[in-house]
Protein backbone atom coordinates (compact mmCIF):
# COMPACT_ATOMS: atom_id res chain seq x y z
CA UNK A 1 0.00 0.00 0.00
CA UNK A 2 2.76 2.69 0.96
CA UNK A 3 4.22 2.35 -2.52
CA UNK A 4 1.03 3.78 -3.52
CA UNK A 5 1.09 6.62 -1.30
CA UNK A 6 4.32 7.17 -0.79
CA UNK A 7 4.58 10.35 -2.80
CA UNK A 8 0.90 12.09 -0.93
CA UNK A 9 2.56 14.87 0.67
CA UNK A 10 0.88 18.04 1.52
CA UNK A 11 1.41 19.65 -1.70
CA UNK A 12 -0.05 16.92 -3.33
CA UNK A 13 -3.24 17.38 -0.56
CA UNK A 14 -2.93 20.81 -1.15
CA UNK A 15 -3.35 20.60 -5.43
CA UNK A 16 -6.20 18.29 -4.90
CA UNK A 17 -8.10 20.45 -2.82
CA UNK A 18 -7.39 23.50 -4.33
CA UNK A 19 -9.40 22.39 -7.20
CA UNK A 20 -12.55 21.22 -4.83
CA UNK A 21 -14.38 24.87 -5.41
CA UNK A 22 -14.07 23.97 -9.48
CA UNK A 23 -15.88 20.39 -9.20
CA UNK A 24 -19.46 20.40 -10.57
CA UNK A 25 -21.15 17.82 -7.91
CA UNK A 26 -25.00 16.86 -7.74
CA UNK A 27 -26.52 15.07 -5.51
CA UNK A 28 -29.06 12.54 -6.20
CA UNK A 29 -31.11 10.94 -3.33
CA UNK A 30 -33.52 10.80 -0.32
CA UNK A 31 -32.91 14.45 1.63
CA UNK A 32 -33.89 14.29 5.24
CA UNK A 33 -34.07 16.61 8.24
CA UNK A 34 -31.86 15.46 11.10
CA UNK A 35 -33.73 17.77 13.76
CA UNK A 36 -32.14 17.47 17.27
CA UNK A 37 -34.07 18.69 20.36
CA UNK A 38 -31.97 19.85 22.72
CA UNK A 39 -33.51 18.19 26.73
CA UNK A 40 -32.25 20.01 29.80
CA UNK A 41 -32.75 16.92 32.61
CA UNK A 42 -32.95 19.46 35.61
CA UNK A 43 -36.01 21.01 33.97
CA UNK A 44 -37.99 18.03 33.68
CA UNK A 45 -41.10 18.13 35.47
CA UNK A 46 -44.54 15.60 35.59
CA UNK A 47 -47.61 16.67 33.01
CA UNK A 48 -50.56 17.39 35.36
CA UNK A 49 -52.39 15.50 32.76
CA UNK A 50 -50.95 11.93 32.56
CA UNK A 51 -48.44 12.27 35.31
CA UNK A 52 -45.35 11.07 32.83
CA UNK A 53 -42.20 13.32 32.11
CA UNK A 54 -42.55 16.15 30.83
CA UNK A 55 -39.14 16.83 29.21
CA UNK A 56 -38.35 20.40 28.60
CA UNK A 57 -36.65 21.46 25.17
CA UNK A 58 -33.91 24.48 25.42
CA UNK A 59 -32.83 24.31 21.93
CA UNK A 60 -33.90 23.03 18.25
CA UNK A 61 -31.29 22.30 16.04
CA UNK A 62 -31.92 21.09 12.18
CA UNK A 63 -29.63 20.40 9.33
CA UNK A 64 -29.61 18.32 6.19
CA UNK A 65 -29.57 14.53 6.86
CA UNK A 66 -28.68 11.68 4.45
CA UNK A 67 -28.44 13.08 0.88
CA UNK A 68 -28.40 16.30 2.60
CA UNK A 69 -25.22 15.28 5.12
CA UNK A 70 -23.23 14.31 2.02
CA UNK A 71 -24.07 18.35 0.50
CA UNK A 72 -22.97 19.24 4.05
CA UNK A 73 -19.75 17.59 3.38
CA UNK A 74 -19.55 18.92 -0.01
CA UNK A 75 -20.18 22.84 0.76
CA UNK A 76 -17.52 22.07 4.13
CA UNK A 77 -14.57 20.94 1.72
CA UNK A 78 -15.20 23.93 -0.84
CA UNK A 79 -17.58 22.78 -3.46
CA UNK A 80 -19.96 25.20 -4.62
CA UNK A 81 -23.05 25.25 -6.85
CA UNK A 82 -24.12 21.78 -5.66
CA UNK A 83 -27.19 20.96 -7.47
CA UNK A 84 -30.00 18.82 -5.32
CA UNK A 85 -31.96 16.18 -7.13
CA UNK A 86 -34.68 14.37 -4.97
CA UNK A 87 -37.94 16.05 -3.14
CA UNK A 88 -39.53 17.39 -0.19
CA UNK A 89 -42.88 17.64 1.62
CA UNK A 90 -44.81 20.51 1.61
CA UNK A 91 -44.57 21.04 5.29
CA UNK A 92 -42.40 22.73 7.94
CA UNK A 93 -39.40 20.34 7.64
CA UNK A 94 -39.58 20.93 4.28
CA UNK A 95 -39.54 24.51 4.32
CA UNK A 96 -36.92 24.09 7.48
CA UNK A 97 -34.64 21.63 4.95
CA UNK A 98 -34.73 24.04 2.03
CA UNK A 99 -33.44 26.89 4.05
CA UNK A 100 -30.66 24.47 5.45
CA UNK A 101 -29.27 23.72 1.88
CA UNK A 102 -29.69 27.32 0.41
CA UNK A 103 -27.50 28.44 3.30
CA UNK A 104 -24.91 26.10 1.96
CA UNK A 105 -25.58 27.73 -1.48
CA UNK A 106 -26.84 24.62 -3.13
CA UNK A 107 -29.06 24.75 -6.50
CA UNK A 108 -32.60 23.58 -5.18
CA UNK A 109 -34.46 23.99 -8.93
CA UNK A 110 -34.32 19.84 -9.01
CA UNK A 111 -35.24 19.62 -5.52
CA UNK A 112 -39.09 18.89 -5.96
CA UNK A 113 -41.54 20.00 -3.63
CA UNK A 114 -44.11 17.52 -3.50
CA UNK A 115 -47.28 18.14 -1.63
CA UNK A 116 -48.69 14.28 -1.40
CA UNK A 117 -45.28 13.75 0.38
CA UNK A 118 -43.89 14.66 3.94
CA UNK A 119 -40.40 15.42 4.54
CA UNK A 120 -38.43 12.26 5.66
CA UNK A 121 -37.04 13.68 9.15
CA UNK A 122 -35.22 11.98 12.01
CA UNK A 123 -35.90 13.74 15.58
CA UNK A 124 -33.27 13.15 18.08
CA UNK A 125 -34.09 14.09 21.16
CA UNK A 126 -31.00 14.39 23.51
CA UNK A 127 -29.54 14.80 26.98
CA UNK A 128 -28.19 18.94 26.59
CA UNK A 129 -25.38 17.75 29.31
CA UNK A 130 -24.15 14.42 28.02
CA UNK A 131 -22.38 15.72 24.48
CA UNK A 132 -21.67 11.80 23.77
CA UNK A 133 -23.94 9.23 22.12
CA UNK A 134 -24.89 8.35 25.94
CA UNK A 135 -26.91 11.42 26.01
CA UNK A 136 -29.29 10.61 23.10
CA UNK A 137 -32.73 9.30 23.50
CA UNK A 138 -34.77 7.21 21.33
CA UNK A 139 -35.17 8.57 17.98
CA UNK A 140 -38.43 9.79 16.19
CA UNK A 141 -38.55 9.24 12.67
CA UNK A 142 -40.97 10.66 9.84
CA UNK A 143 -40.77 8.89 6.51
CA UNK A 144 -43.08 8.30 3.54
CA UNK A 145 -45.09 4.65 3.58
CA UNK A 146 -46.85 5.40 0.53
CA UNK A 147 -45.20 4.50 -3.10
CA UNK A 148 -44.07 7.94 -4.77
CA UNK A 149 -46.98 9.12 -7.66
CA UNK A 150 -45.79 8.41 -11.39
CA UNK A 151 -45.41 12.14 -12.17
CA UNK A 152 -42.94 12.88 -9.60
CA UNK A 153 -41.29 10.16 -10.60
CA UNK A 154 -40.81 11.26 -14.18
CA UNK A 155 -39.83 14.74 -13.16
CA UNK A 156 -37.35 13.25 -10.99
CA UNK A 157 -35.84 11.04 -14.17
CA UNK A 158 -36.19 14.20 -16.02
CA UNK A 159 -33.83 16.10 -13.60
CA UNK A 160 -31.02 13.51 -13.95
CA UNK A 161 -31.32 14.13 -17.45
CA UNK A 162 -31.10 18.12 -17.48
CA UNK A 163 -28.04 17.86 -15.06
CA UNK A 164 -26.21 15.44 -16.41
CA UNK A 165 -24.07 17.36 -19.33
CA UNK A 166 -23.25 19.83 -16.53
CA UNK A 167 -21.35 17.84 -14.19
CA UNK A 168 -18.25 16.29 -13.14
CA UNK A 169 -20.02 14.37 -10.46
CA UNK A 170 -22.94 12.58 -9.29
CA UNK A 171 -23.48 11.13 -5.94
CA UNK A 172 -26.40 8.84 -5.13
CA UNK A 173 -27.61 8.15 -1.73
CA UNK A 174 -30.32 5.81 -1.77
CA UNK A 175 -31.38 5.72 1.76
CA UNK A 176 -34.72 4.73 1.98
CA UNK A 177 -34.90 0.71 1.96
CA UNK A 178 -38.59 0.02 1.12
CA UNK A 179 -39.52 -0.33 -2.46
CA UNK A 180 -40.65 2.40 -4.28
CA UNK A 181 -40.89 4.49 -1.05
CA UNK A 182 -38.03 6.60 -1.42
CA UNK A 183 -36.30 8.81 -4.62
CA UNK A 184 -34.31 5.89 -6.27
CA UNK A 185 -37.05 4.07 -7.94
CA UNK A 186 -36.29 1.07 -9.97
CA UNK A 187 -36.75 2.85 -13.18
CA UNK A 188 -34.53 5.26 -11.88
CA UNK A 189 -31.75 2.94 -11.12
CA UNK A 190 -32.23 1.76 -14.08
CA UNK A 191 -32.03 4.78 -15.82
CA UNK A 192 -28.40 5.35 -14.02
CA UNK A 193 -26.85 2.10 -15.14
CA UNK A 194 -27.90 2.58 -18.49
CA UNK A 195 -26.44 6.50 -18.59
CA UNK A 196 -23.52 6.07 -16.63
CA UNK A 197 -21.32 4.18 -19.21
CA UNK A 198 -22.38 7.54 -21.67
CA UNK A 199 -20.23 9.97 -19.84
CA UNK A 200 -17.24 8.62 -19.19
CA UNK A 201 -15.75 12.35 -17.55
CA UNK A 202 -18.02 11.92 -15.00
CA UNK A 203 -17.57 10.32 -11.64
CA UNK A 204 -20.57 8.47 -10.46
CA UNK A 205 -20.76 7.09 -7.14
CA UNK A 206 -23.52 4.87 -5.67
CA UNK A 207 -24.05 4.36 -1.39
CA UNK A 208 -27.23 2.40 -1.03
CA UNK A 209 -28.90 1.08 2.44
CA UNK A 210 -30.32 -2.17 0.59
CA UNK A 211 -29.96 -1.81 -3.07
CA UNK A 212 -26.34 -0.85 -3.69
CA UNK A 213 -26.06 -4.16 -6.19
CA UNK A 214 -28.24 -2.60 -8.41
CA UNK A 215 -26.34 0.14 -9.40
CA UNK A 216 -24.38 -1.21 -12.40
CA UNK A 217 -20.94 0.47 -13.93
CA UNK A 218 -21.41 3.07 -11.03
CA UNK A 219 -18.55 3.33 -8.58
CA UNK A 220 -19.85 1.95 -5.05
CA UNK A 221 -19.45 2.37 -1.92
CA UNK A 222 -20.12 -0.27 0.69
CA UNK A 223 -19.34 -0.75 4.45
CA UNK A 224 -17.58 -4.12 5.41
CA UNK A 225 -21.42 -6.06 6.28
CA UNK A 226 -22.80 -4.65 3.07
CA UNK A 227 -19.90 -6.23 1.29
CA UNK A 228 -20.69 -9.78 3.05
CA UNK A 229 -24.13 -9.77 2.99
CA UNK A 230 -24.20 -9.37 6.57
CA UNK A 231 -28.28 -7.63 7.29
CA UNK A 232 -27.52 -7.35 11.28
CA UNK A 233 -24.51 -7.10 12.49
CA UNK A 234 -23.48 -7.64 16.05
CA UNK A 235 -21.67 -4.14 17.85
CA UNK A 236 -18.62 -5.90 18.33
CA UNK A 237 -18.78 -7.70 14.66
CA UNK A 238 -15.86 -7.22 12.02
CA UNK A 239 -15.79 -9.53 8.78
CA UNK A 240 -12.22 -11.02 8.42
CA UNK A 241 -10.06 -9.44 6.02
CA UNK A 242 -9.61 -12.30 3.21
CA UNK A 243 -13.20 -12.39 2.99
CA UNK A 244 -13.42 -7.81 2.39
CA UNK A 245 -10.42 -8.46 -0.02
CA UNK A 246 -12.45 -11.23 -2.05
CA UNK A 247 -15.79 -9.83 -1.95
CA UNK A 248 -14.39 -6.67 -3.02
CA UNK A 249 -13.15 -8.21 -6.58
CA UNK A 250 -16.34 -10.00 -6.68
CA UNK A 251 -18.31 -7.07 -6.46
CA UNK A 252 -16.21 -4.99 -8.63
CA UNK A 253 -16.79 -7.94 -11.45
CA UNK A 254 -20.37 -7.85 -11.04
CA UNK A 255 -20.57 -4.04 -11.04
CA UNK A 256 -18.30 -3.37 -13.93
CA UNK A 257 -16.78 -0.78 -11.59
CA UNK A 258 -14.74 0.54 -8.98
CA UNK A 259 -15.43 -1.15 -5.31
CA UNK A 260 -14.93 1.30 -2.16
CA UNK A 261 -15.48 -0.70 0.71
CA UNK A 262 -14.91 0.42 4.38
CA UNK A 263 -14.07 -1.17 7.59
CA UNK A 264 -13.63 1.44 10.34
CA UNK A 265 -10.38 1.41 11.83
CA UNK A 266 -9.18 -1.07 9.83
CA UNK A 267 -9.09 1.30 6.63
CA UNK A 268 -10.68 1.09 3.17
CA UNK A 269 -10.32 -1.50 0.16
CA UNK A 270 -10.32 -0.46 -3.08
CA UNK A 271 -10.70 -2.34 -5.88
CA UNK A 272 -8.25 -3.44 -8.34
CA UNK A 273 -6.54 -4.03 -11.10
CA UNK A 274 -3.84 -3.04 -8.22
CA UNK A 275 -5.91 -3.71 -5.46
CA UNK A 276 -5.10 -1.49 -2.65
CA UNK A 277 -6.45 -1.02 1.59
CA UNK A 278 -5.87 2.47 2.63
CA UNK A 279 -5.30 2.15 6.51
CA UNK A 280 -7.55 4.94 8.27
CA UNK A 281 -6.32 7.64 10.27
CA UNK A 282 -6.20 5.73 14.27
CA UNK A 283 -8.18 8.50 16.40
CA UNK A 284 -8.71 9.02 20.32
CA UNK A 285 -10.74 9.95 22.69
CA UNK A 286 -14.40 9.82 22.14
CA UNK A 287 -15.92 9.77 19.03
CA UNK A 288 -19.36 9.46 17.14
CA UNK A 289 -19.21 7.73 13.92
CA UNK A 290 -22.99 9.22 12.48
CA UNK A 291 -22.75 10.48 9.04
CA UNK A 292 -18.84 9.03 9.06
CA UNK A 293 -19.75 7.02 5.74
CA UNK A 294 -21.14 10.44 4.31
CA UNK A 295 -17.71 12.30 4.67
CA UNK A 296 -15.61 9.56 3.37
CA UNK A 297 -18.15 10.05 0.31
CA UNK A 298 -18.07 13.25 0.04
CA UNK A 299 -14.09 14.02 0.27
CA UNK A 300 -13.31 10.71 -1.67
CA UNK A 301 -15.73 11.99 -4.77
CA UNK A 302 -14.10 15.11 -4.77
CA UNK A 303 -10.63 14.01 -4.98
CA UNK A 304 -11.44 11.73 -7.88
CA UNK A 305 -13.22 14.45 -9.93
CA UNK A 306 -10.28 16.91 -9.21
CA UNK A 307 -7.77 14.05 -10.95
CA UNK A 308 -7.03 11.85 -7.91
CA UNK A 309 -5.64 8.13 -7.88
CA UNK A 310 -8.31 5.86 -6.03
CA UNK A 311 -6.00 4.74 -3.66
CA UNK A 312 -5.35 8.79 -2.95
CA UNK A 313 -9.23 9.47 -2.67
CA UNK A 314 -9.99 6.56 -0.28
CA UNK A 315 -6.97 8.51 1.62
CA UNK A 316 -8.27 11.64 1.72
CA UNK A 317 -12.35 9.93 2.56
CA UNK A 318 -10.02 8.62 5.76
CA UNK A 319 -9.10 11.99 6.40
CA UNK A 320 -12.22 13.78 6.37
CA UNK A 321 -13.92 10.77 8.29
CA UNK A 322 -11.61 11.20 10.94
CA UNK A 323 -12.36 15.10 11.69
CA UNK A 324 -15.83 14.17 11.43
CA UNK A 325 -15.91 11.57 13.82
CA UNK A 326 -14.54 13.80 16.25
CA UNK A 327 -17.32 15.58 16.45
CA UNK A 328 -19.99 14.44 19.17
CA UNK A 329 -23.39 14.90 18.85
CA UNK A 330 -23.89 16.29 15.38
CA UNK A 331 -23.41 15.25 12.19
CA UNK A 332 -19.99 16.43 11.96
CA UNK A 333 -18.53 18.61 8.80
CA UNK A 334 -14.60 19.08 7.90
CA UNK A 335 -12.98 21.80 5.90
CA UNK A 336 -9.65 21.44 3.67
CA UNK A 337 -7.66 23.07 6.46
CA UNK A 338 -8.57 19.85 8.94
CA UNK A 339 -7.06 17.42 6.42
CA UNK A 340 -3.41 18.76 7.00
CA UNK A 341 -2.94 18.09 10.31
CA UNK A 342 -5.00 14.76 9.96
CA UNK A 343 -2.57 13.81 7.11
CA UNK A 344 0.40 14.56 9.23
CA UNK A 345 -0.72 11.93 11.87
CA UNK A 346 -1.60 9.50 9.52
CA UNK A 347 1.90 9.46 7.54
CA UNK A 348 3.29 9.00 11.60
CA UNK A 349 1.00 6.19 11.95
CA UNK A 350 2.27 4.55 8.72
CA UNK A 351 5.70 5.54 8.15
Amino acid sequence: MINYLRAFDANRLEALTSRFRDVRVAVLGDFFLDKYLDVDPALAEPSLETGLTAHQVVAVRHSPGAAGSVVNNLAALGARGIVTIGFTGEDGEGWELRQDLTALGCDLSQLHVASDRVTPTYLKPRDCTCAGLEGEHSRYDTKNRTPMAGGLARALLASLHEVLPRIDALIVMDQVRDEGLGVLTPALIAALADVAPKHPRTVFWADSRGSIRRYRHMTVKVNQFELAGVSDPAPDARVADDVIREETEALAKLMGAPVFATAGERGVRVSGPAPVTVPSVRVSGPVDPTGAGDSFTSGAVLSLAAGATRPEAALVGNLVASVTVRQLATTGTANPRDLFPALALWKEQNP
